[in-house]
């Protein structure tokens, strides 16, 4: 079944980043975006994920057109239905990891997910207030608060970019478990290469268009 597809985007800036692109998603699918820093990568992802609305095209999630809904119904779809892992982690400093994750299922009305946090071995931490953890642990902790709600679409930039190579990998199994095991997919931009081979499907972002490598 597909999940999201996006029909003919264009978007400038002070240039045109990319045109006519086209992209489908299946159910427990992963797809992989490659290019060069400034190719648009994070702008598509911000597309796709409804946080920035396209010059040209439309996206449909399970045939919604969505840039055809109010705010407040992308808000919905955004909260409920879309887990976003970015760069920065976005935590709140205040609170520890398990309240930031707590906070995430309280809006979705999901629960707590002891096997998550041991497969990203953040188990021993959850007492810690943010700012007492390493960049490596905030950003599973984010990863966590992601999958805690049980988004149907999990759209990440560069996810493993803070992480060692066998948290990395930690973390890309991770992923990939919770799309197999879910029926939900997986669109991941990244400049690595390797990480991008275990995806189902890898395509390049060059030269304003997506082509598909894999």
């Amino acid at each position: 079944m597909e999940l999201l597809k996006s029909v003919g985007l264009k978007h400038s800036f002070d240039y045109t980043l990319f045109e006519n692109l086209n992209l489908t998603l299946l159910n427990k699918q992963s797809l992989a975006i490659l290019g060069v820093s400034g190719c648009g990568k994070s702008t598509l992802l911000h597309i796709l994920s409804t946080l920035l609305e396209p010059d040209e095209g439309e996206v449909f999630y399970k045939n919604i057109s969505l840039y055809s809904q109010n705010t407040d119904e992308k808000l919905k779809i955004r909260r409920h239905d879309f887990g976003i892992i970015f760069q920065s982690h976005y935590l709140f400093k205040g609170f520890s990891a398990y309240e930031n994750i707590e906070l995430s299922t309280i809006l979705t009305k999901q629960k707590m997910d002891n096997e998550l946090f041991k497969k990203l071995k953040i188990e021993n931490i959850l007492n810690q207030k943010v700012g007492e953890l390493s960049g490596g642990q905030q950003q599973r902790v984010s990863i966590a608060r992601v999958l805690s709600k049980k988004p149907s679409i999990i759209f990440a930039d560069e996810p493993t970019g803070n992480l060692d190579k066998d948290t990395a990998n930690d973390v890309m199994n991770t992923l990939f478990d919770y799309i197999k095991n879910t029926n939900s997919g997986l669109i991941l931009v990244t400049h690595d290469e390797k990480i991008a081979s275990n995806c189902d499907e890898i395509y390049r972002l060059e030269n304003k268009f997506l082509k598909k490598i894999n």
